[in-house]
């Protein structure tokens, strides 16, 4: 059974909550990732996306560098197990209608598990 630690991403990429959207979309762009954790001094407290970006800015005509990441981002985020079968990341992720969740252990964020990561194929080796 693959295990979410195998497909999910362990850099965690962040933003201060002072951040503006187009700073949060500025370093999405550079690192090519679809998503930023928002952070307060040092606890997570949401997470901003490509599609957050979207459909929270750009579509209802705000000005990205005037529209603080606070106000876009998706709270609180949701959370699931390194260890856990990627099936159930999937079906969490339809249940939340979100497309990243944040790994956990004991009950610290370790990673972060997109879509598109459960699209990459993995060798058969790693399973």
């Amino acid at each position: 059974m693959l295990r979410i630690e195998k497909l999910m991403k362990r850099d965690l990429i962040s933003v201060r909550s002072d951040e503006t959207a187009f700073g949060a979309s500025l370093l999405m762009r550079v690192l090519n990732v679809g998503s930023v954790f928002v952070k307060e001094q040092d606890t997570i407290i949401g997470i901003v996306t490509e599609s957050d970006i979207v459909k929270k800015v750009v579509s209802m005509s705000r000005i990205p560098e005037h529209t603080p990441v606070t106000r876009v981002m998706s709270a609180p985020v949701i959370g699931i197990g390194r260890d856990r079968p990627v099936f159930e990341a999937a079906d969490m992720m339809q249940l939340h209608g979100t497309r990243h969740l944040a790994v956990t252990q004991e009950n610290e964020i370790v990673g972060v598990l997109s879509v598109r990561d459960m699209l990459h194929p993995v060798a058969v080796d790693d399973l």
